[in-house]
């Protein structure tokens, strides 16, 4: 393909992260993934990186540079979510306990801004754990701002799932993420409203289960764990696809429907902390910042995701 997109994927391996590097290796996809940078969020972000390593050897990742990232937000302390993702942030599939792949000597924050500032313009970043990388490389070379493309990310949402007013990725560094939403860098915007409309039920899994391929076994391990855990957690029908959702849309845009709005990060409120506040209906008269997507048509989706699936060889 010569319009292939230029990506970094910053993620926190996790379920969905994991299931969101597979559709973006797949052979349906048009993205071309620059480097693979972990950051601290579902779990610590040393396994984290393991996690992302062992994705990369399933499905045969072999030429894309990971690097570990921020171990702790900009500014609080650390907080992790193992009732989701389990121990290791990727419970369900029988893994090997170490990769064969290996991190590479670099931080996360400076490949980066490497491969930004040596790129004509043309890189997005892939951000579906908390912003902190993505705020550090802003801080440290400004420079980067005006070069980067545009930032596809999974966070926020007009309400919460880990407190009532916010959605984990953002609660977790909501300095970084103010960082990012002020940066001018255009943004499109994952959360929970549309993401909760990408939900893997038991009839999805069971049809995704008829896929002979190694790849897909895995991605139906990780969905029985994930659809449980959301079952139990929040009541759901099955776990909700939240990061496949940035690179589907990369794929395919006609999937969402964006609205152009203003998005602002709250980082003072005693019960507010993490919110983002979605202005739906211009109350406040700023420019728009985001694009918010808050629909998504599920067949498009899943059969996107399915026919990804089906690339990966028995």
């Amino acid at each position: 393909m010569n319009n292939l997109k230029r990506v970094i994927l910053d993620c926190d391996p996790g379920h969905d992260d994991a299931i969101s590097i597979i559709l973006a290796a797949s052979k349906v996809s048009n993205l071309k993934i620059e480097a693979i940078t972990t950051v601290a969020g579902n779990v610590e972000v040393e396994k984290n990186t393991l996690n992302a390593l062992k994705v990369c050897d399933i499905i045969g990742l072999d030429d894309v540079p990971v690097a570990q990232g921020a171990d702790r937000p900009l500014i609080k302390e650390r907080e992790i979510a193992e009732e989701i993702h389990g121990e290791t942030g990727l419970d369900g599939p029988k893994l090997p306990e170490k990769p064969e792949k290996k991190v590479i000597d670099k931080h996360a924050v400076d490949l980066i801004i490497e491969k930004v500032m040596e790129s004509d313009g043309d890189i997005t970043l892939v951000p579906t754990g908390p912003l902190t990388n993505i705020a550090l490389a802003m801080i440290r070379e400004p420079k980067i701002i005006p070069k980067i493309k545009e930032i596809v990310l999974m966070g926020g949402g007009t309400f919460g799932n880990w407190t009532p007013a916010a959605e984990f990725n953002i609660y977790v560094d909501a300095e970084a993420a103010k960082v990012v939403y002020e940066s001018g860098v255009p943004i499109a915007m994952f959360g929970l409203d549309v993401t909760h409309q990408a939900i893997a039920t038991d009839t999805i899994v069971e049809d995704l289960e008829k896929i002979e391929n190694d790849v897909a076994h895995f991605v139906v391990e990780l969905l029985k764990f994930f659809s449980k855990t959301y079952k139990d957690v929040f009541g759901f029908e099955g776990g909700p696809i939240h990061d496949a959702c940035t690179v589907a849309y990369l794929i395919d845009p006609s999937i969402f429907k964006m609205e152009h709005v203003h998005v602002g990060i709250e980082t003072k409120g005693e019960l507010t902390y993490g919110m983002t506040a979605v202005d739906l209906l211009g109350v406040t008269g700023k420019q728009p910042n985001v694009h918010f997507a808050s629909q998504l048509d599920s067949s498009k989706f899943w059969d996107l995701f399915t026919r990804a699936l089906h690339t990966y060889s028995k």
